[in-house]
């Protein structure tokens, strides 16, 4: 997930790129089986994702930068729409990358520690 800062607020950053990849992802038999749902429900998500998410156009490509290209759209969508946070689970692949263009790396549980304490003041 990728989180930009815009006007104080951090909003989700998508390209098409991105979400295409998300969808191969989430639809593969084993992933649909893990998490319990159809390809239909997970294209609603995904939808309703796009929908709150602010369109990133891919200006530049930056690549390679990474060990394993499939990562490599994640980044560049960081960089294209000027992402603060990249929140992934995939640190060892992708956090070296994405702090030389200084963005922020955590894990979701990090992020959501920081979004609850934030919610409390």
């Amino acid at each position: 997930m990728l989180l930009g800062a815009l006007n104080g607020t951090y909003e989700l950053l998508a390209s098409v790129p991105l979400i295409v990849e998300y969808e191969a992802v989430l639809t593969r038999p084993e992933h649909l089986k893990a998490i319990q749902m159809t390809s239909t429900e997970v294209d609603e998500v995904l939808d309703t994702i796009v929908r709150v998410s602010v369109p990133v156009a891919l200006r530049f490509l930056w690549r390679p930068q990474l060990k394993d290209p499939a990562d490599e759209m994640v980044l560049e969508t960081a960089v294209n729409g000027g992402a603060a946070w990249l929140v992934t689970f995939n640190l060892r692949h992708l956090a070296t990358a994405a702090r030389q263009f200084g963005i922020r790396v955590e894990q979701p549980r990090d992020v959501w520690k920081e979004v609850r304490k934030y919610e409390k003041k």
